[in-house]
């Protein structure tokens, strides 16, 4: 069963979703400032998206919704595409590991 997440009528659907690539990160969090509050009053009524710049990075950056841009299709195929590459890369040298520790011996 897959986690569900209900958002009022009121509140407009985001543009974004939650692990969705962008220039500016991969998208962890995403919260709504409804019109009329102080937070909006403050820093703008609408979605905001808690990004991560990278996988490997330790900070947490948050941006409005018009502050994001997502990848084209090409750009994004090509990030795929080039992670794929490097895990396949990372897998043949765990193999080559594995052969050497078990004397040629492999399950693969």
């Amino acid at each position: 069963m897959q986690p569900t997440i209900s958002i009022p009528q009121h509140w407009g659907y985001p543009r974004f979703a939650l692990e969705q690539r962008t220039n500016q990160g991969i998208i962890l969090g995403l919260y709504y400032y409804p019109n009329g509050t102080e937070l909006a009053e403050q820093f703008g009524d609408g979605w905001r998206y808690a990004l991560m710049p990278n996988k490997n990075s330790d900070e947490l950056f948050h941006f409005q919704e018009s502050q994001i841009q997502p990848f084209s299709p090409q750009e994004l195929f090509l990030q795929i595409r080039a992670e794929i590459e490097l895990y396949q890369q990372q897998i043949n040298i765990l193999k080559q590991q594995l052969a050497v520790l078990t004397g040629g011996f492999t399950n693969a």
